[in-house]
């Protein structure tokens, strides 16, 4: 009897102190005004942007911590194990990087409901037949990533209904199955269908054959010991599914929806005459101080907002020049709809962009660096540069660091990058659009034409001029 009771008084105990800590752990999240978040780099998780941080678990996180009243940090790491050792030191309160709870992951942390479940996707190359179901994948070449959750769920599928299943591995820190795909190394490959969102920019010519039965759960990770944080994050999801707001962040921090997405305009001659009036003089006396041409910025103004001035984009930018609220206190303005702030805010902005473009680089290739810059941020282009100068290439080139700037967006380039993932064919499609409005422009009656695309011409560089940059960061392959 006295052994139970013994035993009955250190469960209660040990009760206890678990609520006490559990008090501990989110008062002292409160206390300390700081919710510490760890993830990975990823573009299904978080990156640094054009203007700032982005990605789905970047938004959820940014959410919580404002549910919570506290600031959010939140930091990448290179891999999953890295992430748990931050929860089990107690450095990270939470994981959160499109994760699915594993027995490594219940030794670190604790797992909350499940905010998504993503269909996983077959996918093959476009002249090759189409997979259609699970048991066509026996007599195929399959890849999948080693150890990720894709080869998970193709074990369940072999120890269930396709016991001849076989696939190739594909190294943590080696191509992505996709590219491989893409290559014609193997037939099929496995992948998120949140992660070929971003993936099929990259590799057109893949197609998604058919979807698994088995879906991925994600969800964060708490860490141990902390079970009203836990109960508070479960909470936070609910409601944010309750509401509608969890499917419209999904859905905004997808490959294919965003704001510099947006198909060109079969109404832009109609919108030349009926909105650009409005505006005009503004974008001439705002291009006028910044000494860039005036039809370049209202063509970046057409791309950012087909000139609405209340236009606002799903990750909060809004205004003619489509600013986000960090960028329109930086460049001194209150009033992101005012139209005339928009745009003399939208032009300083620019000026700042060029003016971190080397003088030496010609025109119009400097240019084309500036609104790539504007668009992904100059980071990025520097990183682009640094893997075209790494391929041998000319990195002053816009057509050379436009086939590069892709790269950004594969892993085995983007790991090595200074600034990390970056969708890096946006600012080509970016580039792209600005480039035709702004023909368009040069074509309206009485304007006169430019004899190149650029803001500001400069002369050739003379004999004995700097050469270009000598990049030190470590490519592979380089």
């Amino acid at each position: 009897m006295r052994a139970f009771l013994t035993a009955v008084v250190t469960l209660l105990a040990w009760l206890a102190g678990c609520g006490r800590t559990a008090t501990v752990t989110l008062d002292a999240i409160r206390a300390r005004g700081e919710l510490r978040v760890v993830t990975l780099n990823l573009p299904t998780c978080y990156y640094l942007g054009a203007q700032g941080s982005e990605g789905l678990e970047f938004d959820l996180a940014r959410a919580y911590a404002a549910r919570l009243g506290v600031t959010l940090t939140m930091y990448a790491l290179d891999n999953e194990e890295a992430m748990q050792a931050e929860l089990v030191a107690g450095r990270a309160d939470i994981a959160a990087a499109s994760l699915t709870d594993t027995p490594d992951w219940s030794r670190a942390g604790d797992a909350a409901q499940p905010y998504a479940r993503i269909p996983q996707l077959v996918v093959y190359q476009r002249s090759r037949v189409q997979p259609r179901d699970t048991l066509q994948l026996e007599a195929a070449k399959l890849a999948v990533r080693a150890g990720s959750p894709q080869e998970r769920i193709l074990q369940h599928l072999k120890s269930t209904v396709a016991p001849a299943l076989q696939w190739v591995e594909t190294a943590p820190t080696a191509a992505d199955p996709v590219e491989d795909v893409d290559a014609g190394r193997v037939d099929y490959a496995i992948t998120d269908a949140r992660e070929f969102s971003f993936a099929h920019h990259l590799y057109p010519n893949v197609l998604v054959g058919f979807a698994l039965p088995q879906e991925r759960p994600v969800q964060w990770l708490v860490r141990h010991g902390a079970p009203d944080l836990l109960a508070s994050v479960n909470i936070f999801f609910h409601d944010l599914q309750a509401s509608g707001a969890l499917a419209r962040l999904v859905q905004q921090a997808s490959g294919d929806t965003r704001r510099f997405a947006y198909e060109e305009s079969r109404e832009f001659q109609t919108h030349v005459g009926d909105r650009l009036p409005a505006y005009r003089s503004w974008f001439e006396q705002a291009a006028a101080q910044s000494g860039t041409d005036w039809r370049l910025l209202a063509a970046i103004g057409y791309q950012e907002s087909k000139w609405e001035a209340r236009a606002e984009s799903g990750d909060g930018a809004l205004g003619v020049m489509m600013l986000t609220a960090d960028t329109a206190h930086a460049m001194g303005i209150k009033d992101r709809s005012n139209p005339q702030q928009s745009i003399f805010a939208g032009a300083r902005y620019l000026a700042q962009v060029r003016a971190k473009i080397p003088e030496r680089i010609p025109e119009p290739d400097r240019t084309w660096l500036t609104v790539a810059a504007y668009n992904v941020g100059f980071g990025h282009l520097e990183d682009a540069r640094i893997i075209t100068q790494a391929l041998g290439n000319n990195a002053d080139s816009w057509a050379e660091v436009r086939a590069r700037l892709p790269l950004l967006a594969q892993e085995r380039w983007y790991a090595h990058a200074r600034r990390g993932y970056a969708r890096g064919w946006e600012p080509v499609q970016f580039v792209d659009r600005i480039q035709r409005y702004l023909t368009l422009l040069e074509w309206q009656p009485g304007e006169a034409v430019s004899t190149h695309s650029a803001t500001v011409t400069h002369a050739p560089a003379a004999q004995g001029a700097p050469a270009p940059d000598t990049f030190s960061h470590a490519i592979p392959g380089a």
